[in-house]
């Protein structure tokens, strides 16, 4: 019966020693006879000692599978003769290599192979000296010349490229931000998102921090639209975005330079900054407290008038606020909180209610007709020399009606002489505020000075008197007393 029981000195993981198939055969063919004959004397005589030996054979059946569950066969991997430590198979060696060969091959471009010698030993280890599949697979991928570990700068989704320590990519940002910081800000951010991150990236796309750092602060030109205002000129616009007037007319093509109206859209080139930064600064200040307006009806003062009746004194207070930039700009400003010194003083005004008379301007010019544009607004060449047009000259039939543009009075309505000779019949209406309109050139005049004028009204008939060079109306527009661009007026 003993010699059925495994040798307390034997390995429970030791290989079973050979046999010949013949010494098998005859065990084999012994044991029942043993068993048979070990039976009767087994039940007929029981020693003291049997229960010894049950707790024996439960001992090391519990002792095998301890043991089975702390060891396990294990390999030994080597990547050219250099160690990595013990893996269960190395089937999953194999895998690993060939994720590290994909993912290379999409790092690079191109298909990679590995070309590594892999050498595995077979012991039997405690289970937890296996190393995890990361480590092979971290391993093989410092072992590619094309592909290295690096510290990744991405602007708004593009990759700008890659260094060797993520410090250096932070110092690099940080110094974009340190023109718009100071004492008083309390953040400061990116408008486009930057991303660091640590990752496997092929070795060309390492840059240097100053190539970096010269297209992070670097300006783009872009288009964008320009709403034209009151006042504007062609050249004006131009000068104030930085361009030549021949850059803004190839970016406007068909616009008359000569011929802006008030809201018209143009295309100007700006440049904008590959990087944007936005700070914010909490600043304390002190300034003024604007005063509260307090409105009544009269109606002795014309609809569209008012007059002052109380005027409005500032006061002074304190400010705290949180104040947004962008690249330097001020884009809002947030008060937190108002301490006031002195108080403001209500401005009290009154409305007028009483109705309008017809002949009263209502602030918006007409056209006086309507037909070709001969000459616009500004320089032109004409009998012979370049000369500054001060008005529009519209075509017309002769004897056309021509219209007040809006309501006022007339100042003037006869021939001109002295410096205005050239204007022939000709017609002024002071529109009383601030604005006067001329119609000259008139084959004949159907008001006199000092008469009111409603807006619409024929005042004149289109000729070509004075210096003309055909039937038209030469309209022109002051502003207390300064010639403007008519277009700026007209619907």
């Amino acid at each position: 019966m003993d010699e059925l029981l495994p040798s307390p000195h034997s390995s429970i993981f030791a290989p079973a020693p050979s046999r010949t198939r013949k010494a098998a055969r005859q065990r084999k063919a012994e044991l029942p006879e043993l068993r048979l004959k070990a039976l009767p004397n087994f039940q007929e005589r029981r020693s003291p000692l049997d229960p010894f030996v049950y707790l024996g054979v439960s001992l090391s059946l519990c002792a095998t599978v301890i043991l089975g569950s702390l060891y396990g066969p294990s390999y030994k991997v080597s990547v050219n003769g250099v160690e990595l430590g013990y893996v269960t198979a190395p089937r999953q060696v194999e895998a690993a290599m060939e994720r590290v060969e994909a993912r290379a091959s999409s790092i690079l471009g191109y298909e990679y192979t590995l070309d590594q010698e892999m050498g595995y030993e077979f012991e039997v280890t405690l289970r937890e000296d296996r190393i995890p599949l990361s480590r092979v697979e971290t391993y093989l991928f410092d072992q590619i010349g094309e592909v290295m570990k690096t510290s990744v700068l991405t602007v708004n989704g593009q990759m700008l490229g890659a260094a060797d320590n993520t410090q250096d990519l932070t110092d690099m940002l940080d110094a974009i931000k340190a023109p718009f910081v100071n004492e008083n800000t309390v953040s400061a951010e990116f408008v486009e998102p930057v991303v660091l991150t640590r990752e496997y990236t092929a070795t060309t796309a390492l840059r240097d921090i100053d190539e970096m750092a010269a297209v992070l602060t670097s300006n783009s030109m872009e288009r964008v639209d320009y709403v034209v205002k009151a006042g504007d000129t062609f050249s004006a616009i131009a000068n104030s975005n930085g361009m030549t007037m021949a850059e803004l007319q190839e970016l406007n093509p068909g616009v008359d330079i000569d011929n802006l109206w008030v809201d018209q859209v143009l295309t100007i080139s700006q440049a904008v900054p590959f990087l944007s930064v936005r700070t914010v600064d909490n600043v304390t200040y002190e300034g003024p407290v604007a005063f509260p307006v307090e409105e009544y009806d009269d109606p002795d003062i014309y609809q569209g008038f008012s007059k002052v009746m109380t005027p409005g004194v500032e006061g002074w207070a304190t400010y705290n606020a949180d104040v947004t930039y962008l690249n330097g700009a001020e884009q809002e400003r947030v008060i937190n909180d108002t301490q006031v010194h002195v108080e403001p003083v209500t401005q009290i005004v009154a409305v007028g209610t009483k109705p309008r008379p017809k002949t009263m301007a209502t602030g918006q010019f007409q056209w006086p007709l309507y037909g070709r544009i001969n000459s616009t607004y500004g320089s032109r060449y004409i009998f012979g020399s370049y000369s500054f047009h001060t008005g529009l000259d519209i075509a017309g039939s002769y004897g056309a009606s021509i219209a007040a543009a809006d309501g006022g009075r007339v100042t003037f309505a006869g021939t001109g002489t002295g410096s205005y000779w050239s204007y022939g019949n000709y017609v002024v209406i002071d529109h009383e505020n601030g604005l006067q309109s001329i119609y000259a050139h008139c084959s004949s005049l159907c008001v006199s000075a000092g008469e009111r004028v409603y807006k619409g009204q024929v005042i004149a008939r289109v000729g070509s008197t004075g210096r003309a060079t055909g039937n038209h109306c030469h309209f022109q527009v002051k502003l207390n007393g300064t010639t403007v661009n008519p277009y700026n007026y007209l619907p």
